[in-house]
């Protein structure tokens, strides 16, 4: 029995998605599979799962992954050796003006509050 790693359809009309799997090379493209070892988001590009010992695993026996699966493999080594980076903050534009909008609001009545005692002694 040879064994390959492929993807198999689970994504509904328009809205791909696929599992991958270990399945015998003989059997159909959604039909019975031997294991799953991941999905992935065509739509996003992101791999949702992705089991990489049990690929290897697979892989040792003698499993033939598909060019696709080659290629999804080398996306993640190549993503879980990039460092992860924060997004960057966005400034509020409003947040400033509020501010001093807010401080000038404050300082009037404490200025003729001032001048009140000042003005009584």
């Amino acid at each position: 029995m040879s064994v390959k790693i492929r993807l198999a359809r689970i994504g509904r009309k328009k809205a791909p998605f696929f599992r991958i799997v270990a399945v015998d090379s003989r059997s159909k493209r959604d039909g019975q599979y031997l294991e799953n070892l991941g999905t992935y988001n065509p739509l996003t590009g992101e791999l949702v799962q992705f089991h990489v010992e049990r690929i290897q695993a697979w892989l040792d026996k003698g499993a033939i992954p598909s060019d696709t699966v080659v290629k999804l493999q080398k996306q993640f080594a190549k993503a879980a050796k990039a460092p992860v980076a924060a997004a960057p903050q966005k400034e509020n534009k409003r947040a400033p003006k509020k501010a001093a909008a807010k401080a000038v609001a404050v300082e009037a009545p404490v200025a003729e509050a001032t001048q009140e005692v000042a003005a009584q002694e």
